[in-house]
């Protein structure tokens, strides 16, 4: 009978993860660029003072989706969105480099390009323009200023995007939301010259509402279906001993 509860108890542990991580992905379904994460499972032995017959089920989420989210037109001249395997660089606290595909940059009071509240990269490092200034990317990342009160032309280039060209698969998924380099973890990575980006419009998040809430319900219930299978086995081994003391 233990085996039973073994089984049923990793089960209801990996429905547990999967509930998180669906719960996580439709957290986020509005966020800009956002990436679906997928859960992946591996068998692991359960440690103890006997031979290692019993396993259990561990789970971990080294995958995501890499489907493209829908692409909107915002009017915005600060957003950008970028195409498959393209990512904007962004400075974290410790001056290493991450890299998210969140589109809608702003501009704090000191005049530095900010993605999610982290310094947005440029070739030459973190990207200032003018306070007060009208932004306009190009779509190959240059970005120009006319300040206010300016000549139309008196636009006047002031930087350009690091823009990097990696696959998800060379990237992590880090607490902080944001993607850093699996090869070479804090070190910054090539910028791609020739990539391109569309200004004017940001990238949807990936995920259906529909189907994370539908897996959400399969889930729930899973984790119900395995609980009662514990309890029925927990029930079966009372009655059991009961027999064997009357016996």
């Amino acid at each position: 009978m233990d085996r039973a509860i073994y089984t049923a108890l990793g089960a209801a542990n990996a429905a547990l993860s999967r509930q998180a991580v669906t719960s996580n992905n439709l957290a986020n379904v509005s966020t800009p660029g956002f990436r679906a994460q997928l859960m992946a499972w591996r068998a692991v032995p359960v440690d103890g003072p006997s031979i290692q017959t019993r396993t259990l089920v561990v789970g971990s989420t080294p995958y995501h989706d890499n489907a493209m989210g829908s692409i909107n037109q915002t009017g915005r001249g600060l957003d950008v969105a970028l195409p498959q395997d393209g990512w904007l660089a962004v400075q974290l606290a410790d001056g290493s480099e991450a890299y998210t595909r969140d589109g809608n940059i702003e501009v704090d009071s000191e005049g530095q390009l900010r993605v999610r509240g982290f310094p947005l990269l440029g070739d030459g490092g973190p990207l200032t323009v003018p306070p007060q200034s009208q932004i306009t990317f190009a779509p190959d990342g240059t970005i120009t200023a006319l300040g206010a009160g300016d000549e139309p032309t008196a636009l006047a280039q002031v930087g350009r995007l690091k823009l990097v060209n990696a696959p998800i698969q060379a990237l992590q998924n880090g607490d902080d939301g944001l993607f850093h380099s699996v090869a070479n973890p804090g070190q910054p990575m090539p910028a791609d010259l020739d990539m391109k980006v569309v200004p004017g419009a940001i990238e949807s998040s990936n995920v259906s509402p529909v189907k994370a809430m539908v897996d959400m319900i399969a889930t729930a219930r899973s984790f119900d279906m395995q609980m009662k299978v514990i309890s029925t086995v927990d029930d079966n081994a009372k009655n059991a001993n009961q027999l064997l003391s009357t016996g």
